[in-house]
């Protein structure tokens, strides 16, 4: 199924929050049978609408499966009876990328994790990727959901985490992502999302690819990062390079923060419509991705807002620890202009 084949942005029937995505947001069923009652791979379906935007929310990963404004697609997206294709939309703890080897250190002790990108040998993307989140609360234009990491090998802490979604006044979508330790000892983690972006039918190599970030972290063949450089060439993405030029699976540091302490990462169309995604001064990385392996695109631009870059229980860059009973947030987001 093409990966745009997802609930349409455009159906106008109304639903109450929190339920699964109606039948007028998805293709009818073969035998006329209320779509409502659909099984999806990615679980439950949280719709939320507001105006002319609309998120989908999945109970999988906590994922972002769907945003939208005025029928104008902002995220990729996948169909019923598929899992997010190259982990689009999913949230990441409590760690964002890759573990090398799947090993770390803690007091002196080996931890080893699944290796779960066994074509470079890592653990990636964190343990929740698979995980199912509960509902805690829900409101007319706001989801959130939760989901425990539990003690286990390589990884020996009790945590919550917790993702709250919400369509503001403005109609974009903000997204806040809580971790807390349930644990009798400090935890080390990072956080991170995966969503990718896109421009409605715009074929996204057609689209600039703007970042402001001074700083990129060099990597070996296993996406591993071993230093770090000033950006330049082709990595130099602050006066934009356009998608179709690019092939690049890179983290960028030394953000541009604004006066509010927030950091913009933008695609942007030669007639100048635009969508941005927005991170605050806790997500002090992004990681750029663009691909020519998403299904149905001949290009696809994720861009993915992080506390720390990948191997960080190993070198320590953006490693944050949590207290017993302390908790941390990262808040992030998408907005767009999309003209008259």
């Amino acid at each position: 199924m093409d990966p745009t084949d997802s609930p349409s942005p455009s159906s106008p029937s109304p639903t109450s929050p929190g339920t699964a995505v109606p039948s007028a947001a998805v293709p009818s069923t073969a035998d006329g049978a209320d779509a409502s009652a659909r099984r999806y791979a990615t679980g439950r379906q949280y719709e939320l609408r507001r105006g002319e935007a609309l998120a989908v929310v999945t109970e999988l990963a906590a994922g972002l499966r769907l945003y939208s404004r005025a029928g104008v697609q902002l995220t990729e997206s996948y169909g019923d009876a598929e899992i997010s294709p190259g982990a689009t939309g999913i949230t990441l703890a409590p760690w964002a990328n890759r573990v090398e080897d799947g090993v770390w250190h803690l007091n002196g002790k080996k931890q080893q994790l699944d290796i779960t990108e066994v074509s470079r040998n890592n653990a990636s993307h964190g343990l929740l990727r698979n995980a199912s989140y509960s509902l805690v609360d829900e409101s007319e234009f706001s989801v959130t959901l939760e989901a425990a990491v539990f003690p286990q090998h390589g990884y020996p802490f009790l945590l919550r985490h917790r993702v709250r979604y919400e369509l503001d006044g403005g109609l974009g979508l903000a997204v806040r992502q809580t971790l807390v330790n349930d644990s009798q000892d400090p935890a080390p983690f990072v956080l991170g999302a995966h969503p990718y972006l896109r421009l409605g039918e715009v074929p996204s190599e057609e689209l600039t690819v703007e970042v402001g970030g001074r700083t990129r972290l060099v990597t070996d063949a296993r996406l591993i990062p071993r230093s770090t450089e000033p950006v330049g060439g082709d990595f130099d993405l602050r006066a934009g390079r356009l998608a179709g030029d690019l092939d690049l699976d890179c983290a960028y540091t030394d953000l541009d923060f604004d006066d509010g302490g927030v950091a913009r990462s933008t695609l942007r169309t030669p007639d100048g419509r635009s969508v941005s995604l927005w991170q605050d001064a806790n997500c002090r990385y992004v990681h750029v991705f663009v691909t020519d392996n998403f299904p149905g695109r001949t290009k696809a631009v994720a861009l993915e807002p992080m506390t720390g870059p990948a191997n960080a229980f190993n070198s320590g860059d953006g490693l944050r620890w949590l207290l017993p009973g302390e908790s941390f947030s990262m808040d992030w987001g998408i907005t767009a202009a999309l003209g008259s």
